[in-house]
């Protein structure tokens, strides 16, 4: 997975946080809705914005991130 296709970081939106091309959203956004227990359906009805593959791209990065591996500038 190319997350570069996916996450950008931009200092001017949400305040440098890695975002999700094309959105105000973030990737902790993401986590944040998932680990409180909504489903990637029910992220994709409240956000039509974003897509499967722009949910498993965060959860990709959070990943690697983690693991202290840079990706997604």
């Amino acid at each position: 997975m190319n997350l570069k296709e996916y996450i950008t970081i931009d200092p001017q939106k949400r305040f440098g946080k890695p975002i999700l091309i094309g959105t105000r959203i973030s990737v902790s956004d993401i986590l944040n809705w998932l680990g409180n227990g909504m489903t990637k359906e029910s992220i994709l009805k409240d956000y039509p914005e974003l897509t499967e593959s722009m949910i498993h791209a965060a959860l990709f990065y959070a990943a690697f991130r983690q693991d202290h591996m840079g990706f997604a500038s």
